[in-house]
């Protein structure tokens, strides 16, 4: 049975979402990639272990992350039982739902059908009993934000989920949702959205409206699927993230945007850091409350931790990296 690293709370930061009770490791381990039904569970065991040794305590899923969907909650669920279950109590554990998930009209969005089921799905493949966070993963155009306020509200009173959250909500959507569940006695606790140097939507209205309303703030994607790292500098890796995702394809690899990532990569070394490490850190500058990492080994883990060893800008730095972005 693995023993975790008795020093793993010394370096790491812990961060209050929002104006809830809830605290959040600076970095938390998404799950999205590396974790299906294809990947190696040794690799897959040592990313968590690493992660929590390292002093992440919340590890962030979703119901259709695989391939195959929902074989990253089963090899979660796995690495728990047969590692972590000494720890439960020290981690958060969050999963979604939203997405197409099974055939049929009840396998999609937000009713209160797919939500309530899916999680009830999503617990018997981890083997739990609940979840810390669960998010509805998207808007649903079609069903009334009340329908799937109210499943996030019984499946919090349930006791399924400690606590509520929302993904990929525009900022109208947000405060419409933050006051229906206020109403409900079931505040949002969390909005997870896609932030980092190349994607800024998060910053002026969402920003103020998670601010205004006490909900604490999670990114995803903080290295934009590996371009802001020296991976694509000199080519297209076999093997890499470009060669099997259909979100990263070798055409959005733009030799401008490569440009940009090189000269952001050379501030960096100047800082004494890696790009990675430097994009991290940028991420976490302002009032995030984390920021999700992915990796396909440890050793990427425990590099992207020690972005909290550098962890402030000065002016110049920032201004010269908004001059690079233009």
């Amino acid at each position: 049975m693995y023993k975790a690293n008795d020093d793993r709370y010394k370096n790491m930061q812990y961060r209050r979402c929002g104006r809830s009770g809830l605290k959040l490791s600076a970095l938390s381990l998404g799950m999205w990639h590396n974790f299906g039904s294809r990947d190696n569970y040794d690799n897959m065991a040592d990313m968590v272990k690493a992660a929590f040794d390292g002093g992440i305590t919340h590890f962030d899923l979703a119901n259709n992350y695989g391939p195959y969907p929902g074989s990253a909650e089963e090899n979660f669920g796995r690495i728990l039982k047969n590692e972590l279950s000494p720890y439960r109590d020290e981690i958060i554990i969050s999963t979604k739902a939203g997405y197409e998930m099974w055939d049929g009209p009840y396998g999609n969005w937000g009713s209160r059908k797919y939500l309530v089921s899916s999680l009830d799905q999503s617990l018997r493949r981890m083997g739990l009993d609940y979840v810390d966070i669960f998010y509805h993963h998207r808007p649903d155009p079609e069903t009334p934000m009340e329908e799937t306020a109210a499943a996030l509200d019984y499946i919090v009173r349930s006791g399924k989920a400690l606590y509520a959250g929302i993904s990929n909500y525009s900022p109208e959507q947000t405060k419409k949702m933050a006051g229906i569940m206020r109403r409900m006695g079931t505040p949002l606790v969390i909005h997870q959205m896609r932030y980092n140097m190349y994607d800024r939507l998060f910053e002026g209205r969402l920003e103020n409206v998670l601010s205004y309303e006490g909900i604490g703030s999670i990114a995803f994607c903080p290295l934009a699927q590996g371009l802001l790292t020296d991976k694509y500098l000199k080519g297209i890796p076999e093997g890499s993230r470009a060669t099997k995702s259909v979100f990263l394809t070798p055409d959005k690899i733009k030799d401008e945007q490569l440009k940009k990532t090189a000269a952001l990569n050379e501030l960096a070394k100047e800082r004494g850091q890696s790009l990675a490490q430097m994009a991290v850190a940028w991420n976490l500058r302002g009032g995030l409350t984390s920021v999700i990492i992915g990796a396909s080994r440890a050793s990427q883990i425990v590099e992207n931790i020690k972005a909290l060893d550098n962890m402030k800008f000065s002016d110049d730095e920032l201004n010269k990296i908004e001059e690079i972005l233009k």
